[in-house]
C-alpha cells in the first residue's frame, strides 16, 4: 500500500490527525522533500524518515527529478509517502505514482497552500481564479482577465522565467503580490511590487507564490500589445512537424531542397485553390484549403528560421500588433462611422508607420507584381482612384472599352499584344465601377468553361465518339446540353 500523506503548507499546526497516525504508524516514511517547515516538528515527534532529496541532486529537470521520485515509491511493498501541502495541488510526482498504480494508492490530504493563500489575500475563488505552475508557463499562460496564482516559484531563477513569460501577456509594471510561507506562523512574507521586479527578492524560494490582479478592462492594448500572444500558440504542432520534416537527420530530402524561391508558385497554386473553394460553396473543402495554405506559411517561417531571420511566431506576432495598431477604433478611443473611415484611418496610420519624414513614395509601390494580371491592374486602378483619378460614373470605361475593341480589330500585327493588354486593363477598369473583382469574376467563369467542356467529353465518350472527329455544331448542341443542366440545378426548372 502506498499513503500518500499531505504535510500542509508549512506549519505543524496544518497537520490533521490523520496525516499524524499514518506518519506515527511504524511504517517507513518517505518525504518527497525533506526541507519543509514541518519536517523539524515530526523530529520532535520522533518520526523517523528518509527522503528524496539526493534525487533533486542529479537530476537534470524537475520532470527528471519527479519521475525519479515515483519510480522509488513505487518500488517500495509498503510506504507512507509524504509531500508539502496537498497532495493533489501541484505534485507531479504523485500524478505519476497514482497513473501507474491507482490500485495501490490511498491519500490523507491536508490544508494546501491555496487555502492559505486565499486568506491572505482575502480572495474567494468563487469569483473566478486561475492557478498555474510557474515551472509550466512555457505552455500556458494566465488569460488576464482573472486573478492568477502561480505556484512553485522555487528560486529566484524560477522568479526570472517566469517573469519573462508573463511579461508577454502583462505589461512590465503590472502589480503583482509576492507571498512566502503564506499562514506559516514567523516565517510569512508578503510584498507588492510591479512584475519586472519578481526576481529582485533573495528570500524567493520552495515556499513562494505569485499573484497577478486581473488586467485593467479599461487598459489600452497598445501598452503592451504582446500580452495577447498565447504561450502555446495553435500552429505550434504544424511547426514542429514542419521542423521534422525539414531537419538533416530523418527529414523529408524533397522538404529540405526547398527554398523561400522554390516554393513561391506553390503559395499562389493554394491561394487560388482556396478561391476556388470558396466559390464551391463546400466548407470541408476551404477548410482543407486553408490548412494547405496555412502549411505554405510554416514552410516559409521554418526555412526563415533556419536562415536566423524569422520564425511563425514572428510572423504571428508581427500581425497580431499590426492589426492591433490600425484598429484604435476597436482596441483605443478612435471613433469611426463608416466602413470608409476605418479605411482611412487604416491608410493614415500605414503612413505614420513608414515615417511621415519620409519621402514621397509613389502609390503604385507596394503593389505586388507578383499578383496574376487582372489583379494587379484592379490594384493599381484602385490606387490612382483614391486621389481622384478615376471616371466621374459608368460611362468612361463603357466608352473606353468600346474604344480599345476597336483598336484591337484594326492594329497591325506587331501592335496586337499591346492593344489586348489596353483592352483587359479597359475591361478591369468597368469590371472595378461595377464593383466586381475581375480576377474572381474570370475565375469562375474559366471554371464554368472548363465544366461545361468536360461535360462535352464526358456524353461524347458515352456516345462512343471522338471529339477531334465531331463537328463544331454537334460539341456546341452538348455545350448546350450542359448549360441547361446548370440552369435546372440551379434554379430548380428549364
Amino acid at each position: 500500500m502506498i499513503t500518500i500523506v499531505g504535510l500542509g503548507p508549512g506549519s505543524p499546526g496544518h497537520l490533521t490527525m490523520g496525516a499524524l497516525e499514518a506518519l506515527r504508524s511504524g511504517r517507513p516514511v518517505l518525504l518527497r522533500t525533506a526541507i519543509h517547515p514541518t519536517v523539524d516538528a515530526l523530529r520532535a515527534m520522533g518520526v523517523t524518515f528518509t527522503s528524496c532529496d539526493d534525487l533533486y541532486e542529479r537530476a537534470h529537470s524537475f520532470e527528471a527529478v519527479y519521475q525519479a521520485v515515483a519510480e522509488r515509491v513505487l518500488q517500495m511493498d509498503d510506504v507512507v509517502f509524504a509531500v508539502p501541502g496537498h497532495p493533489l495541488v501541484g505534485e507531479s510526482s504523485v500524478k505519476l505514482i497514482q497513473a501507474r498504480s491507482p490500485e495501490r494508492v490511498e491519500f490523507i490530504t491536508g490544508p494546501s497552500f491555496l487555502d492559505t493563500l486565499l486568506i491572505t489575500l482575502g480572495l474567494d475563488p468563487v469569483d473566478g481564479l486561475e492557478l498555474l505552475d510557474a515551472l509550466q508557463l512555457d505552455r500556458r499562460l494566465p488569460a488576464g482577465d482573472l486573478p492568477a496564482v502561480v505556484m512553485q516559484v522555487h528560486s529566484r531563477a524560477v522568479a526570472s522565467d517566469a517573469k519573462l513569460a508573463l511579461m508577454e501577456r502583462y505589461p512590465d509594471d503590472h502589480p503583482v503580490i509576492i507571498v512566502r510561507a503564506a499562514g506559516v506562523p514567523g516565517e510569512e512574507r508578503r510584498v507588492e511590487a510591479p512584475l519586472h521586479e519578481l526576481d529582485h527578492y533573495d528570500w524567493v524560494d520552495y515556499l513562494t507564490t505569485l499573484y497577478l490582479p486581473p488586467l485593467k478592462q479599461s487598459e489600452p492594448i497598445e501598452a503592451n500589445p504582446r500580452r495577447w500572444a498565447p504561450a502555446r500558440w495553435p500552429v505550434d504542432p504544424l511547426v514542429e512537424v514542419m521542423a521534422r520534416l525539414r531537419s538533416p537527420e530523418g527529414g523529408c530530402p524533397w522538404d529540405l531542397e526547398q527554398t523561400h524561391e522554390s516554393l513561391r508558385k506553390y503559395l499562389l497554386e493554394e491561394a487560388y485553390e482556396v478561391v476556388e473553394a470558396i466559390d464551391s460553396g463546400d466548407p470541408d473543402a476551404i477548410c482543407e484549403e486553408l490548412g494547405d495554405v496555412l502549411l505554405q506559411v510554416a514552410f516559409h517561417a521554418q526555412v526563415a528560421r533556419e536562415n536566423g531571420t524569422f520564425d511563425m511566431h514572428d510572423i504571428v506576432q508581427t500581425i497580431t500588433e499590426k492589426l492591433v495598431r490600425r484598429h484604435p477604433h476597436v482596441f483605443g478611443d478612435v471613433k469611426v462611422e463608416t466602413a470608409d473611415d476605418v479605411t482611412r484611418n487604416w491608410a493614415a496610420i500605414k503612413q505614420q508607420e513608414k515615417g511621415a519624414a519620409a519621402a514621397p513614395v509613389s502609390l503604385m509601390k507596394g503593389i505586388s507584381g507578383a499578383l496574376p494580371a487582372l489583379s494587379r491592374a484592379n490594384e493599381a486602378q484602385k490606387k490612382a482612384a483614391k486621389v481622384g483619378f478615376d471616371w466621374d460614373d459608368i460611362e468612361g470605361p463603357v466608352s473606353k472599352v468600346r474604344e480599345e475593341l476597336a483598336e484591337v480589330l484594326s492594329a497591325a500585327p506587331e501592335q496586337v499584344e499591346g492593344e489586348v493588354g489596353d483592352l483587359l486593363f479597359a475591361v478591369v477598369n468597368l469590371a472595378r465601377m461595377l464593383k466586381v473583382d475581375a480576377e474572381v469574376a474570370l475565375t469562375g467563369t474559366t471554371a464554368k468553361f472548363m465544366r461545361r467542356f468536360q461535360h462535352i467529353e464526358r456524353r461524347a465518350a458515352e456516345q462512343g465518339r471522338i471529339l477531334s472527329e465531331m463537328t463544331l455544331s454537334e460539341m456546341d448542341s452538348l455545350w448546350e446540353e450542359a448549360k441547361q443542366a446548370e440552369m435546372t440545378q440551379k434554379y430548380g426548372k428549364k
